[in-house]
Formats: C-alpha cells, sequence, structure tokens
C-alpha cells in the first residue's frame, strides 16, 4: 500500500491520478451498458469491502437514475445486496462463491457482468468472471494497480492508475458517476416508445 500522508498529498494524488484515468475505456464501458440495455440483457455488478459499496451504489444510480418515461429501463442487479445468500454461500461452502453461485441462478449469455476489485485479485471476483466468461457473457473488471490476475480474464479491464487502495476505491465511485451521467444522458436523448409503466397508488 503507498497511500499519501498529508491531507494535500493525498489531493495531490487524486488530482494526477485523474488526469491519467483512460477515457477511451470507459466511454467503451458506457457503450458496453448502453447495449446491454439495447438487447435488454442484464447488469451484474458485484466486490468486497468498499468495492461491495460502490457496486450497490453504481447498481442503485443505473437501475434508478436512468428511469425516464417512455424509455427501456436497465436490468441492473448489484450480487452484494443479498446479505442472507452471500452468508449461506460464504458459511455453507466457501466466500469464494458468494457471487459466482449466485450467477450460477441468474445469468444468461451476452448479459453484462462487471465486477470490482482494487488488487484485481480478488478470489470470489476471479472466480465469478472466469465462470460469466464461460458462459459467454461480456466481461468487465474495475481494477487498480496494473490490474491483477482479473485483466488476463475479462474482455475489459478500467485500471485506476494507483498504487493507493484509498485513491483506487474514491475513483472507481468516481468512474460510477461518470458513467452513469453518460448513460443518463444518452438515454434522455432517446425518443419515447410506448411502454408497460408503474403507476402510482
Amino acid at each position: 500500500m503507498n497511500t499519501p500522508a498529508s491531507i494535500e498529498d493525498y489531493l495531490a494524488s487524486v488530482r494526477q491520478t485523474l488526469t491519467e484515468l483512460p477515457k477511451a475505456e470507459i466511454q467503451r464501458l458506457v457503450d458496453l451498458i448502453l447495449s446491454a440495455r439495447a438487447a435488454d440483457k442484464q447488469i451484474f455488478i458485484f466486490g468486497n469491502g468498499g468495492s461491495a459499496a460502490t457496486a450497490s451504489h453504481f447498481a442503485c444510480d443505473l437501475g434508478k437514475g436512468t428511469i425516464h418515461r417512455g424509455k427501456r429501463r436497465l436490468r441492473v442487479i448489484s450480487l452484494c445486496d443479498q446479505i442472507p445468500m452471500m452468508t449461506a454461500w460464504a458459511n455453507d461452502a466457501d466466500y469464494s462463491d458468494i457471487f459466482i453461485e449466485q450467477l450460477s441462478n441468474l445469468l444468461n449469455e451476452d448479459d453484462l457482468v462487471i465486477g470490482i476489485s482494487s488488487s484485481g485479485n480478488s478470489p470470489n471476483v476471479l472466480k465469478a468472471l472466469r465462470y460469466a466468461k464461460d458462459q459467454r457473457a461480456t466481461t468487465v473488471a474495475l481494477t487498480g494497480f496494473r490490474g491483477g490476475q482479473v485483466a488476463d480474464i475479462v474482455d475489459q479491464c478500467l485500471i485506476v492508475p494507483s498504487t493507493s487502495v484509498q485513491i483506487i476505491e474514491d475513483i472507481h465511485l468516481i468512474l460510477g458517476h461518470i458513467i452513469f451521467l453518460q448513460v443518463c444522458a444518452k438515454i434522455k436523448m432517446e425518443p419515447s416508445v410506448s411502454i408497460n409503466e408503474p403507476t402510482a397508488r
């Protein structure tokens, strides 16, 4: 771990890392999310610890914040939000199974699977992404450092160029907001169509 000690050093490192983000890779993930939506595919997001919080936040933004009346909604699920399911698999099988076993119930070919791991080496994230790849889903990882083992598995690896876990986690959350806003803007520009909408009661 290589986290700057002082407040100013930390902020300076965040600013510098933000300037080094691969913008083309960010746009590619925006396009993958929009393609999954257009094809009515599911989007699964997951991670551990701070990355679990980011996965839940990202899924909430995509699933709720992109809704526009008369526009197709995103079918997005955070695998970090089923606490009974995760603890059951962790207790009865192994912690490395908490995501792959959920995917085994739900995943279809060409769904979009997004794993978040600062190191790129989290066993449960790796296991789930390998499974998703084998099932012919589209796979993406949000990572840091040099990508870790996950970089060799996924279709797209979006790496935050930092060796500080805290800065990597900060910027993963920022990336979630950038991507959400781009997706939301694209959806808003589409012509409305006739679809079933929930009615107020």
